[in-house]
């Protein structure tokens, strides 16, 4: 079967566009393989403790959210190309660096690089792709690349699973190789990519809006934020709810595999078509309430099988019903936010408000298994009812804040649908949404 005939169309058409798929789909394989496996090697191989690793990385972590978004200025500055390349290369280095930590010392600082580099080489990608991608096609193009990046986080977990069978030394120093050689290949396919030249704006920033401005823009920040409160949708996929599951339910083990198979597959097939629909920032705000009305119903229904005393299989189906539900507001508000992430920032400083919205990422990373974890286990079904209040608050407050932000003067062409009539592809937005 040819990718053309693929449902949901993998890549995206040849160009570009392409280009940055391909790119990401490298380096998800080699970031599978590495999540899979990082957390037995850093304990197994380099002999650290839990909580030295769990400390290591949320510093780590940290420090990448605020390396974010100076690299992405510099990227505006300099070439989101050049940038990207060279932080791809840098992301390959530190994981090869890894490969000789043995020491939490040396473990610390090697990996903030990792997640500087990381965070960095995220913001930079944004920035090339605003300058190679059309601004009506921005969303499109994401989405394709979310769907890559999961077929190849599948296609990584698949190699970090050979490397857990044998676990040997061995078998995690390859991975890790794997993971640096993705990166470098990684780095490679985005030098190929033609470069955009640097924006004047960015060159050459008038004296009152020069230098971080994204840091003075409160609209802004405040969008950041309700994305991040939507973004801990991250780790309740992958920790809070096998817990619950595990702990708290009569759902066998396997439903944790199942669950995350089914959220994995569902983005690969159905995040493109999920994108179609947003064609600008009216639908994009709609499509991220939406999107956190479905996660609050999946935190419902998750709550389920926790109370309920049922069969195994009424546990088991309870669960599906809820992934299903949660897959689908992560892909609505995932396209929702793009859109938002992307019209809502200057023209020429792409990298640096790029940078910044990104930085939900890492924090969701940081903060979401405490939170979550005492949400879910330790409040039962009012924990997970809170949860999904907070999903949907968050979402319902998209809408005000893109309005403010739409209000402080910034160059978004096609901003007045918000506060007035819309025009013709909103109204053709709102038909098919």
């Amino acid at each position: 079967m040819s990718l053309r005939s693929f449902p949901g169309s993998l890549l995206p058409a040849p160009g570009p566009a392409r280009g940055l798929a391909l790119a990401q789909l490298v380096n998800s394989v080699g970031d599978g393989a590495f999540y899979v496996c990082s957390a037995l090697y850093f304990s197994r191989v380099v002999g650290l403790t839990g909580t030295q690793i769990g400390l290591g990385l949320t510093v780590a972590w940290a420090v990448g959210a605020v390396a974010g978004v100076p690299l992405g200025h510099l990227a505006d500055r300099r070439g989101a190309r050049t940038t990207a390349v060279l932080l791809a290369g840098a992301t390959a280095l530190s994981v090869a660096a890894l490969l000789l930590v043995r020491s939490y010392a040396w473990f610390l600082p090697v990996a903030c690089a990792y997640a500087v580099a990381q965070c960095g080489l995220a913001a930079a990608r944004q920035s090339l792709l605003a300058g190679l991608v059309r601004r009506e096609a921005r969303t499109g193009v994401l989405a394709h690349l979310q769907s890559t990046g999961n077929a190849g986080l599948a296609v990584g977990a698949a190699v970090g699973a050979v490397a857990l069978y044998a676990g040997t030394p061995a078998a995690y120093l390859t991975v890790l190789g794997v993971d640096a050689a993705a990166f470098a290949g990684c780095g490679l396919l985005l030098w190929r990519l033609p470069a955009p030249a640097p924006s004047p704006v960015a060159v050459a920033p008038s004296a009152g809006a020069g230098g971080l401005a994204v840091l003075r823009d409160r609209p802004y920040a405040l969008v950041t934020f309700l994305t991040m409160v939507m973004l801990l949708r991250m780790p309740l996929i992958s920790l809070a709810l096998p817990l619950w599951i595990v702990e708290r339910t009569a759902a066998p083990g396997w439903t944790v595999s199942a669950l995350l198979v089914l959220n994995t597959g569902a983005v690969m097939l159905f995040q493109v078509r999920t994108a179609a629909a947003v064609t600008g920032l009216v639908s994009a705000v709609r499509t991220v309430r939406t999107g956190g009305a479905l996660m609050l119903a999946a935190c419902a229904v998750f709550a389920l099988p926790g109370v309920v005393q049922g069969p195994v299989w009424g546990a088991v189906a309870a669960l599906l019903v809820g992934a299903v539900l949660l897959v689908w507001g992560e892909m609505r508000q995932s396209a929702g936010a793009w859109q938002i992430a992307f019209d809502l920032a200057p023209p020429g400083r792409q990298g640096q408000y790029q940078g910044f919205f990104g930085t939900g990422v890492p924090v969701a990373r940081m903060l979401g298994p405490v939170l979550l974890t005492t949400l879910v286990l330790g409040g039962g079904v009012l924990g997970w009812l809170v949860l999904g209040v907070l999903f949907l608050v968050a979402g319902v407050a998209m809408g005000p804040a893109v309005r403010w932000a739409e209000g402080r003067g910034g160059p978004v062409g096609e901003c007045s649908a918000i506060n007035g009539a819309p025009g013709r592809t909103e109204r053709a937005a709102a038909r098919l949404t």
